[in-house]
């Protein structure tokens, strides 16, 4: 009886690591002021601004786990999408856009 309900635990345990989410999933103050909200979303994460001038608006997919993902980010303003990177580090999000890994532009979110 107890073999199976420790086993039984360990297994509960296990599922529930196992759907742990990314660091990035949640809520963000960008650095207009404005929250975005990285959410799940066909094998990635959708960044979605949530207010401002650009809500309701997908800027970016990433792709990536531990912290560490790659994908693609959209200037808003003028619609241009660019090579995309962000690391998370503590309650920071730094998202780095680029024209052909060479001429980049960096910045950092916070969580809210």
């Amino acid at each position: 009886m107890i073999r199976t309900l420790v086993l039984a635990g360990a297994v509960a345990l296990a599922a529930g690591l196992a759907q742990a989410e990314e660091p990035i999933v949640g809520k963000w103050k960008t650095v207009a002021g404005d929250m975005a909200v990285i959410a799940p979303c066909s094998g990635g994460y959708c960044i979605t601004l949530k207010s401002g001038k650009y809500a309701g608006k997908k800027i970016g997919t990433l792709a990536g786990t531990g912290g560490s993902y790659n994908g693609e980010i959209t200037d808003p303003s003028d619609d241009k999408t660019y090579s995309g990177f962000g690391n998370i580090s503590g309650g920071s999000l730094k998202l780095k856009g680029c024209v052909m890994n060479v001429l980049c532009k960096t910045q950092t979110w916070t969580r809210l």
